[in-house]
């Protein structure tokens, strides 16, 4: 069983983590964002997934030299240029040879959806294409999927207002796809599955829906980020995970609230870590605050500064002792 998943974005909300790290390898816990994705698809008999590449793709090909991440094979698929989420799954179908059945998954999303029970249910309707939903507040943000009762989809609405969205069901980033959907991808150009291929397979009855109310996130906001984190320490998703990794320095008197601290991190005396991450190798130095907020890799965090409101602190940046900020980026977006 193949699986194409989508990791070519510029994570361009996550700025400033992503300016040195795709966003599907910024780490989550113990591991890479793509491991625990690919980890997912593996439990459902997935074998080989397909890594459909644009961005700093060879960050990914340093990290799986071994060409396999959490015991499945990978086979890389680097577009020429960028080619939106359909020029995307075809390109890396054509790139693997898939020719039978296959899942596309976005690579930034974390769920606890039944892949299987969404492959069944392609197979046994005869669907072309099949679409895991889920349910949100907003599903202005979103693809809506409305369909009929037997879960056939009746239209594909990309982004409507929120006042005009004929459902709360949304497009969840899991499909199972026939091979001649990849024929209606125009080759050589941008071409959208939510605006394109969708709507018109949809159109030509062949696309169904499968409707979950699992555990569903989309990891590629900042909040959401730390949210997907906090949830596995919490005990959300079955057992809870461990918040601070073994190799991470705790000092006597800091206060560690609800927060992850990751490998080789330093906490010092007096400071106090809430609702935030600390990437790997950062430092949060005596009598500093961090408050909802993220630390990145090899960071610093002075002596008595204080970052709340969701401050991101990009890779081996520096706060100096003493500064107090809140809601910023460092560095800025230019």
């Amino acid at each position: 069983m193949k699986a194409v998943v989508l990791v070519g974005g510029f994570g361009t909300r996550l700025h400033p983590l992503t300016l040195t790290t795709p966003k599907q390898m910024l780490p989550v816990l113990d591991r890479t964002m793509l491991e625990h994705v690919v980890a997912g698809l593996g439990a459902h008999g997935v074998d080989e997934v397909v890594l459909s590449l644009g961005y700093k793709e060879d960050v990914f090909r340093d990290a799986y030299p071994g060409g396999e991440c959490a015991g499945v094979a990978l086979t890389y698929a680097v577009e020429p240029e960028p080619l939106d989420t359909a020029g995307a799954v075809r390109f890396a179908a054509d790139i693997a040879g898939i020719d039978e059945t296959f899942i596309v998954v976005n690579g930034d999303v974390f769920t606890d959806l039944d892949v299987t029970e969404v492959w069944n249910r392609h197979h046994e309707v005869g669907a072309e294409g099949t679409i895991a939903l889920t349910p949100v507040d907003d599903p202005s943000r979103f693809g809506v999927v409305p369909t009929d009762d037997d879960g056939r989809v009746l239209g594909f609405v990309e982004k409507p207002p929120h006042d005009r969205a004929p459902t709360n069901w949304v497009n969840a980033g899991t499909y199972v796809l026939e091979p001649a959907v990849l024929q209606r991808i125009e080759t050589g150009r941008k071409v959208s599955i939510e605006r394109e291929t969708f709507p018109a397979v949809a159109a030509a009855g062949g696309l169904w829906a499968v409707h979950s109310d699992a555990y569903w996130a989309d990891a590629g906001t900042p909040q959401t980020y730390i949210d997907i984190q906090l949830d596995l320490i919490d005990g959300v998703r079955g057992a809870a995970c461990e918040a601070i990794a073994e190799s991470a320095s705790i000092a006597a008197g800091a206060q560690v609230d609800h927060s992850v601290v990751m490998a080789g991190a330093t906490i010092g005396a007096g400071a106090v870590v809430r609702d935030s991450i600390i990437s790997p190798g950062a430092r949060v130095a005596d009598n500093a605050v961090v408050d909802g907020s993220i630390v990145g890799r090899r960071a610093i965090v002075g002596s008595g500064a204080k970052l709340t409101g969701l401050t991101m602190l990009g890779e081996e940046q520096v706060v100096p002792s003493g500064v107090l900020l809140d809601g910023i980026r460092i560095p800025e977006r230019t």
